[in-house]
């Protein structure tokens, strides 16, 4: 079964506004029982990145980088240097296996970590714009920064090659495409880009292709799998491409019945692409190119993390009020042309579920990170990270633990 945790990060009065969905303190399947609320920050806490199997660090609005270590709760290092918020970061594995931190900042400058002594490696000031985004191509051994100009940089901190752009927002979003090309969203265009390295080391950055089917500015760009990538659109729009030849494969424009649309974000499986647009959740199939789930009015508590699972629409199927799903086009675009059809008039889609309701923060979550069967981060515009934990595994490990003392103390 396919399962979904999202944060809430609607705005405060707009919660106000709407009434609160609740399952109640009954939750079998919300394994999340034990939180660990972890202080550090003291401004909004924006992203989260994981370093390895244990380990995580955090990075926001005052500027600082924490290591914490997710088995414990503990604050393994502080890493300070920017001035200003923290505006991207990723990591970075160098040749010798050591997995470091990328940082950019509002500052103007760009930083490389350490995170095992938390100790700046490397850092890169006066640039000429902040860095909106940042991506690492592994396999070339450069990785990408994306703002005002797209740079590409070497390991070692070098600027190997960059273009400028032209639209106003600049680049929003970067992901990884084959054949060592990059997609760079930049308004309501992607570019398409080729890295090339050359025997003698340099590397030189071609502009080759670019997409200009959105109607609206991009603000979410994921690689779905080695053949495909989709492109999300602040007005609700989805676009499916082809990763190799980059060409539109499916597309899908969602009209809201709100008077403003909201930004849209996208995650993805490699074969399901969750996309969070307005009021709206959805579950998009890219084998089916169709909607299999969706919840249309999703109605967070405030500050909280769900839990959603695709399950059957009960029948009959509950009618859908007019405007909910507006237009499904699939294949070739047309933005002007054909009859609106409503949701329930496709077949096969189910909805989604509320499972479990993780409620701890007092602000809006920005961002979860999800280490598996060790827990799941989460940060918010609280200041804080909360550790959220099995609680039947967590006891289970300490009765295992306190058996193992008394066992090398040789009984009570």
């Amino acid at each position: 079964m396919l399962r979904w945790i999202l944060g809430g990060r609607e705005n405060q009065s707009s919660v106000e506004k709407s009434p609160v969905l609740c399952i109640g303190e009954d939750q079998p399947k919300n394994w999340f029982t034990e939180l660990q609320v972890l202080k550090g920050h003291f401004d909004i806490v924006r992203f989260l990145v994981q370093i390895d199997d244990f380990r995580c660090a955090s990075a926001g609005d005052d500027g600082l980088i924490l290591v914490w270590n997710i088995e414990t709760g503990e604050r393994l290092q502080e890493l300070r240097g920017h001035s200003q918020q923290i505006t991207a970061i990723t990591t970075f594995t160098c040749n010798n296996g050591v997995t470091l931190l990328i940082t950019a900042s509002s500052d103007r400058s760009l930083s490389l970590w350490d995170p095992d002594t938390g100790n700046r490696v490397q850092t890169i000031s006066d640039l000429q714009s902040s860095v909106k985004c940042l991506l690492v191509l592994e396999r070339l051994c450069v990785w990408v920064s994306g703002g005002e100009e797209l740079c590409v940089w070497s390991k070692d901190f070098q600027l190997q090659c960059h273009r400028q752009n032209h639209s106003d927002t600049g680049i929003t979003a970067l992901t990884e495409l084959p054949k060592n090309c990059i997609a760079a969203a930049m308004d309501k265009e992607i570019v398409i880009c080729r890295v090339t390295v050359s025997p003698d080391s340099s590397v030189s950055l071609d502009e080759i292709h670019c997409l200009s089917n959105h109607q609206d500015q991009i603000r979410a760009l994921i690689s779905v799998n080695d053949e495909l990538f989709a492109s999300g659109s602040h007005a609700g729009e989805l676009i499916l491409w082809d990763a190799t030849e980059w060409t539109m494969l499916a597309y899908q424009h969602i009209l809201w019945e709100e008077p403003q649309a909201s930004s849209q974000h996208l995650t993805t499986n490699g074969k399901l692409i969750l996309a969070a647009v307005g009021s709206g959740l959805y579950v998009y199939s890219v084998l089916t190119k169709a909607v299999v789930a969706y919840r249309k009015f999703l109605s967070l508590t405030y500050g909280s993390v769900r839990m959603w699972e695709i399950q059957d629409l009960p029948l009959p199927a509950e009618p859908a009020s007019p405007g909910f799903f507006a237009i499904w086009n699939f294949g070739r675009l047309n933005k002007h042309s054909g009859p609106s059809k409503k949701a329930v008039d496709i077949p096969n889609v189910r909805t989604l579920a509320l499972t479990g309701d993780l409620i701890g923060h007092s602000g809006a979550v920005q961002m979860f990170l999800s280490f598996k069967e060790n827990g799941l981060v989460t940060c918010s515009t609280d200041h804080l990270l909360i550790l959220w934990k099995n609680g039947e595994r967590q006891s289970h490990l300490r009765s295992l633990a306190l058996f193992q003392k008394l066992e090398e103390n040789g009984g009570l």
